[in-house]
């Protein structure tokens, strides 16, 4: 969508400097700032601006209550936005606030040109005053006659003199070119709501001053001093001065148009309409994008603060970390639609994506390095076979398919494209088995493997790198890279068929992704897949209790077994059992619980081997003590004259799938 010769301007809403920072605008800026951080490491010029809307009459009546000006109200509270940004690893390059000196300035610059051309009139203004929204509605637009019809709260019916932008000359122009341009307003069906609203009604004119007898704290009209400018409107142009404009002609040529406007879809008519009409006024171009994302949900319920179902940023990253939210933010939504956000879903994810899959991925690769390559990535000793091959289709797949995700703004396919390709790494392992290559002696294969894997992993952090900054850079450095490298991406760079790994030394990361274990009871569980199987589970039961156990020559009854619960479970970790050569002590993840488990498998699989392999496990047999380690569970391998296999499953499945 963005012609890679521009330079790239991407911008948020700027926040209501009195609300609290929740997960809507931290996905907003995130999602900012991911594709901020992509076009740098295209070495595009690039430039992100977010900050705080500071005007208006909830700052002045909040500031009447705590007994201070407006201004150190906005001075109190807008460091809660930039300190959040900040924890977050956001990389704006500008944070404006509407009480800098320089914005007033070119409001009132703007707006005495509007006025000059005439553009700008005085009226008498009949209608329905919403405080919480700060907008005028007409009376057809309220719901029962009274109420807001953005926020459902209580209008006040006001009758006063005002100023008006003659917004309304401007419908059939605006109507043509959103039509003319469909990549103006994205997701397409978000511009066929605005053309919907344009084109149902005559478009008004719009109301832009209060007068200070009723609101103080706004920018005083250039033309008036009796009035301030309405909120929106010197909010608006935020975009424009935070770049230059009427104070550095060249910056501002620099930047404008901006690539994207990114927006809450409850602001979709103020930036599609309002904006719009304004910019034509001021003889601006348009933006080339506005893109309007959906809310996020708690379950079906939109989050507020009157359902206490909000969730705090600050809280979630202390929690679990800034990466694993960010990654958790951009992964979940298609932009474009509304996502859910629930604690167990997170964790779901955390566990399956990060800790079992690329945080396995990355351990098994450099603990083998470690232990056979003393720490160096060895060069391929080997002719390409088809396991590669068909491995290395799965990483360039990945590399292939993430610009055209970030330019399509389908950033969530182009994350599930890297985990496959993680998830193909972890395939590859099984199938070369480089624990076994390394007890045989086969080292040239071995090198091979080991090569191709680090490969993927380097390739796969630099997808992944806007999005997970600092583990990914974590995960560099694992690999040989030095902390400059390991910050400062290049996609040319995987994009290239030049080796610059072969020869590096790689360092034992530990654990990238620490598996979050749930002990706490109250963390519930209310999708519709555990409520399935805890009602099979109470079928199963009923079964249960009222069969009576028959063997008749060797036979069991089929309620017999369905006694045994045969469950997949996951390898987290493995190691001998000290001074038992036979035994193996695995720590297994079934369905999000951890278990530890005894198998008499040690002579034919090694640790090494054992990790990241789906198993399949009895899952209800009482604990018991093996060589005084106690075991969860009885793991199920086939055994013959040519030695033992464990029992696997064929394909991708979630653990804790019943067996049966």
């Amino acid at each position: 969508m963005i012609n890679n010769k521009d330079n790239f301007y991407i911008t948020t809403p700027i926040y209501y400097v009195n609300g609290q920072p929740h997960i809507g605008h931290a996905y907003t800026t995130i999602l900012a700032d991911v594709l901020s951080r992509y076009q740098r490491s295209l070495n595009k010029p690039t430039f992100f601006l977010t900050g705080t809307d500071e005007h208006g009459q909830k700052v002045q009546k909040a500031a009447e209550k705590e007994n201070m000006t407006p201004q150190e109200q906005c001075d109190k509270t807008f460091v809660r936005f930039k300190k959040l940004w900040e924890k977050l690893e956001v990389t704006n390059d500008y944070f404006i606030r509407t009480t800098d000196d320089n914005h007033k300035k070119v409001v009132q610059e703007a707006l005495q040109e509007l006025f000059d051309k005439d553009l700008i009139y005085k009226d008498e203004y009949e209608g329905f005053y919403c405080v919480p929204c700060e907008r005028f509605f007409n009376e057809q637009d309220l719901e029962n006659g009274i109420l807001c019809p953005e926020c459902q709260r209580e209008t006040q019916k006001i009758i006063e003199g005002n100023y008006f932008f003659r917004m309304s000359q401007y419908q059939d122009w605006l109507i043509n070119y959103i039509e003319e341009n469909p990549e103006f307003i994205q997701p397409t069906f978000r511009a066929n709501e605005t053309l919907g609203f344009l084109k149902k009604q005559k478009l008004s004119d719009l109301c832009i001053s209060r007068p200070k007898e009723r609101l103080s704290w706004g920018i005083e009209l250039p033309f008036d001093a009796e009035y301030v400018c309405y909120v929106w409107f010197d909010a608006l142009i935020n975009y424009i001065t935070g770049i230059g404009y009427k104070q550095n002609d060249e910056e501002f040529a620099k930047w404008w148009p901006a690539s994207y406007h990114l927006i809450g879809k409850d602001i979709l008519t103020t930036h599609t309409v309002y904006w719009p009409t304004m910019l034509k006024a001021m003889g601006l171009p348009m933006p080339k994008t506005i893109f309007a994302h959906g809310w996020w949900l708690t379950g079906r319920d939109k989050m507020s603060k009157s359902l206490g179902n909000v969730v705090n940023p600050m809280e979630m990253c202390d929690k679990y970390g800034v990466d694993a939210f960010r990654y958790f933010l951009l992964s979940e939504m298609t932009l474009g639609q509304d996502a859910s956000f629930t604690e167990e879903a997170f964790i779901q994810r955390f566990n399956s994506d990060l800790a079992n899959d690329l945080g396995n991925l990355l351990s098994r690769v450099t603990k083998m390095i470690l232990r056979n390559f003393d720490g160096t990535i060895p060069a391929p000793a080997t002719e390409l076979a088809e396991e590669e091959i068909e491995f290395l289709k799965a990483v360039n797949k990945a590399v292939e398919f993430m610009p055209e995700a970030i330019d399509s703004m389908k950033l969530d396919r182009g994350i599930e494209r890297a985990l496959a390709a993680v998830r193909a790494g972890n395939r590859y392992l099984e199938q070369t088995a480089p624990w076994t290559l390394a007890k045989k002696g086969e080292t040239d294969k071995l090198k091979t493997v080991m090569y191709y894997s680090a490969n993927a992993l380097w390739k796969i952090s630099t997808l992944l790198h806007s999005v997970m900054p600092q583990k990914m850079a974590e995960m560099l450095i694992a690999l040989g890279f030095n902390a400059e490298e390991a910050n400062t991406v290049s996609f040319e760079n995987i994009a290239g068929k030049n080796d610059v790994l072969s020869g590096k030394k790689i360092n034992d990361p530990g654990a990238l992704f620490q598996r979050i274990i749930i002990e706490d009871k109250n963390v519930k569980n209310n999708n519709q897949q555990q409520k399935k199987k805890q009602k099979q589970q109470a079928k199963q039961d009923k079964k249960q209790k009222n069969a009576e156990i028959s063997v008749e020559n060797g036979l069991i009854s089929i309620d017999d077994f369905f006694k045994t619960e045969l469950k997949v479970a996951k390898v987290l970790e493995a190691e001998k059992v000290p001074e038992a050569d036979k035994l193996l002590k695995l720590q297994i993840d079934v369905g999000g619980e951890q278990r530890q488990l005894v198998a008499g498998i040690a002579a034919y699989y090694s640790p090494e081997e054992m990790i990241g392999k789906t198993i399949v496990i009895v899952a209800n047999l009482k604990p018991a003590k093996i060589r005084g380690v106690k075991s969860q569970g009885m793991l199920l391998a086939a055994k013959d004259t040519d030695g033992l296999k464990i029992i696997t499953v064929d394909g991708l499945i979630s653990s804790g799938a019943s067996v049966g």
